[in-house]
């Protein structure tokens, strides 16, 4: 009896799919315009191993079918995005400390017929500040946005020592929300509300300045949370978690007048890896993952 296999491009190899090759992939709607099946089938590649990450365009409706059908197809694992982190939680059988903190889970592992819900973005971001040389402990820093991507830094934060966060929000109601819940984890460290009309006059103090909206996005690159006729306090270190454009119009803001700049793309790749290593147990490829996302974004490698 002959095996059907199929055949697929990766960045770095051809690589062939058997009954023996391990999947995952990411839930999503819509996932098209995600850069994690090129990463990690890079990733993949460039470590040998016999796995696949495919996109999995799920409605939103749908999210507790499609986690019960990981389970159900074999799957090893996947990462969740928008519009199911939050609503993930409600059909997984255990949750990691920053997925409960965090209030949403981005990658499932699926162990012993378990499904283990975990949230790799705040280990993402810390690993993307370090990277650029950023260290948070003692730090004060404005966080734009109160959304999942804002929940996740503001973790990250609080566990990393900083001093205050002050959340910045078109709507304070949400902003206080979130102060509260991270409040409720981390008494160590002051959170504060604040509308995102207030961003202009953010305290001198202030050392790091994260925009967590989608505001600057492709196709929407005219935009950006900082007004334009404004210039950025200059000793600022500013961190966009929009990667595409890896230098959105907040981040040439504020290289315009020297502060320091974190582009998103560290923060796609290191949570990216945190994930890897969670399902495979083998130390994920960063610069292989890193050239793949430069490549598919078309920038090239730097």
């Amino acid at each position: 009896m002959s095996v059907q296999v199929t055949h697929f491009e990766t960045p770095n190899s051809l690589s062939v799919i058997t009954g023996h090759t391990t999947l995952v992939g990411v839930i999503g709607w819509p996932v098209e315009h995600s850069l994690s099946p090129v990463m990690h089938n890079a990733a993949f590649a460039a470590t040998g191993l016999d796995w696949v990450y495919v996109p999995l365009p799920v409605y939103p409706d749908h999210i507790g079918e499609a986690l019960r059908g990981l389970r159900a197809l074999g799957f090893a694992g996947a990462n969740v995005t928008v519009p199911h982190k939050q609503a993930a939680l409600n059909h997984l059988d255990e949750l990691s400390h920053a997925a409960q903190v965090i209030g949403a889970a981005n990658t499932i592992i699926v162990r012993d017929g378990s499904l283990h819900g975990d949230n790799t973005d705040a280990v993402g971001f810390i690993a993307s500040l370090a990277g650029a040389g950023f260290e948070p402990a003692g730090t004060y820093c404005a966080l734009l946005g109160a959304g999942g991507a804002a929940r996740a830094v503001a973790h990250a934060l609080a566990d990393a020592s900083a001093m205050q966060v002050c959340i910045y929000n078109r709507d304070v109601s949400r902003a206080r929300k979130l102060c509260r819940d991270m409040a409720k984890f981390h008494s160590n460290v002051r959170f504060e509300p604040a509308s995102l009309d207030e961003i202009s006059v953010i305290s001198g103090e202030t050392d790091l300045l994260i925009n967590a909206t989608s505001l600057g996005m492709w196709p929407h690159t005219e935009a950006s949370p900082w007004p334009r006729e404004l210039p950025i306090p200059g000793h600022l270190t500013v961190c966009d978690l929009v990667y595409n454009p890896q230098e959105t119009l907040l981040l040439t803001q504020a290289r315009s007048v020297g502060a320091d700049i974190v582009d998103g793309l560290g923060m796609l790749i290191h949570q990216g890896a945190a994930a890897f290593e969670l399902w495979t147990g083998q130390a994920a490829p960063v610069a292989e993952m890193r050239a793949a996302c430069l490549e598919a974004l078309e920038v090239g490698p730097s």
